[in-house]
């Protein structure tokens, strides 16, 4: 069974909106100041590098894992390749954490495990440890003996604390999401401005015109307005 703060819905904790073509209230042309309604965004630290561990406690493995992510489906598909490469464990459990560490959106799962013995623990230790956007797996080979509830807690924080210990972090520029709706001519002038603000274009959808989702700095966020303003595009912040 898994557990996710609190309750299965809250594995689904990162935002993942999707792209809508609905226009925000601001009017294209419209100046806008970023300074006056948005906080400035501040750096934070997340893990530099994947880091890879290992222990044993009454002959089980604990192989902890940890890898950066920035959004759910990148949480997923290090959940996918950890279950790829060991298919043959035991259990699969995690944790992970998405955005600044004071305000970062979480998960975790036992993954068969009893319920609050895995996931949680190993979110306790990742959130003591201040980082954002980073994901724990810890892979679990059965050795025979039976840990109990308050073992297996101490088991799987043990792994995540010493796969933890051994990560260097970097400082991240926070970054946020976008849905631009524009007419089929402004979708190339829109992919060179991504080009040139290290934006991201993560989606685009086609139908009546154009629409797009863009991952982009926060600092990035006042030009996009200012350029989807002068070319009468739509932009909301998702």
């Amino acid at each position: 069974m898994g557990s996710c703060l609190g309750s299965e819905q809250a594995k689904q904790a990162v935002h993942n909106p999707g792209v809508t073509g609905k226009r925000p209230d601001t009017k294209a042309g419209t100046p806008y100041n970023a300074a006056m309604t948005e906080p400035a965004p501040t750096p934070y630290p997340v893990p530099a590098a994947a880091v890879e561990r290992e222990i044993e406690i009454n002959k089980s493995r604990f192989i902890a894992w940890l890898r950066p992510v920035t959004n759910r489906a990148a949480a997923q598909a290090v959940l996918a390749e950890a279950r790829e490469r060991y298919p043959d464990a035991t259990h699969h459990c995690y944790a992970w954490l998405i955005g600044p560490p004071s305000s970062a959106q979480g998960a975790a799962n036992d993954d068969g495990e009893p319920s609050g013995t895995a996931g949680r623990p190993i979110l306790n230790v990742l959130q003591h440890k201040g980082v954002g956007d980073a994901m724990v797996v810890v892979i679990r080979y059965f050795g025979g003996v039976k840990l109990g509830a308050g073992g297996l807690v101490r088991a799987y924080s043990a792994a995540a604390e010493a796969v933890l210990a051994a990560m260097e972090v970097v400082e991240q520029e926070p970054t946020c999401e976008v849905a631009v709706s524009l007419d089929f001519a402004g979708e190339q002038p829109l992919r060179h401005w991504c080009g040139q603000h290290e934006a991201e274009l993560m989606e685009i959808q086609y139908g009546e015109g154009v629409t797009a989702r863009i991952s982009l700095p926060d600092l990035a966020l006042a030009d996009l307005r200012a350029f989807c303003a002068a070319h009468g595009f739509a932009i909301e912040k998702l």
